[in-house]
């Protein structure tokens, strides 16, 4: 359960920030902690298949599903268009 607990808090910051970072991309609370846990899987994803690694930690997991999320919403913004 703290896991799940864990996952909803990093997924709901790194929303935020992406959302925070590109202006106009927020999509309220639940949907922020749904954009950071999807760009979580995508930064993992992403940063996997180049081979890069951020370090290990809250910081680097947060960074990580800053940018997946950031990935996500850019390609949220093509298909609006």
């Amino acid at each position: 359960m703290s896991h799940l607990i864990y996952v909803l808090i990093v997924g709901a910051i790194s929303g935020w920030l992406a959302g925070q970072i590109r202006r106009g991309f927020g999509f309220g609370l639940f949907g922020n902690i749904v954009v950071g846990i999807v760009g979580a899987f995508v930064g993992n994803w992403v940063f996997g298949q180049l081979g890069v690694s951020l370090g290990a930690g809250l910081l680097s997991t947060i960074l990580t599903s800053v940018i997946g999320a950031l990935l996500v919403l850019f390609i949220i913004g093509l298909i609006k268009k």
